[in-house]
């Protein structure tokens, strides 16, 4: 496609990340869901050791989609990569820049040489499922596992106690 490019954030794309974070948040009807801050974004992801990276997707100089990811390790398997999000602005979904941004993104897990990469999608969001299953992910419904997880004041509950 003319005109597109998928390349990696830096510091003066944070407010594109935030707008596109917060649209995500509200198409996952989770509308105030997203607590980070331009700062939090610029310390924890532009620093001497960030915390996440970000490829973006960019269309005529307009920040159109992202792919989010952090450095993890599994027990089992070793290095993973986890894709937090993928989200591309509704106006320009269908046009191949969430394929472009997924693909960047397993390149740089390919080059890295992780084991694995892992996400989660939503069991409603059946176009992104359906995007999933296309290029060959496993998408295992464990119904079996549930999700934990504590926000700061649960966490200061628990050890105030």
């Amino acid at each position: 496609m003319k005109n597109h490019k998928i390349r990696k954030a830096n510091t003066s794309d944070v407010k594109d990340i935030l707008r596109l974070l917060i649209e995500l948040a509200v198409y996952e009807k989770e509308p105030n869901a997203v607590k980070v801050t331009e700062e939090e974004l610029i310390r924890d992801g532009f620093g001497l050791n960030p915390r996440f990276e970000c490829l973006l997707a960019e269309f005529n100089s307009e920040i159109v989609g992202l792919a989010f990811y952090t450095e993890r390790y599994s027990t089992w398997v070793g290095d993973t990569l986890h894709l937090e999000d993928l989200i591309v602005t509704e106006k320009m979904r269908g046009k191949g820049f969430g394929f472009n941004l997924y693909r960047e993104f397993l390149i740089e897990a390919n080059r890295r040489g992780v084991k694995r990469v892992e996400w989660s999608v939503l069991d409603w969001n059946k176009s992104a499922i359906n995007f999933y299953k296309k290029t060959g992910a496993i998408i295992d419904d464990l119904e079996q596992w549930k999700i934990v997880r504590m926000n700061k004041e649960i966490i200061e509950k628990f050890l105030s106690n």
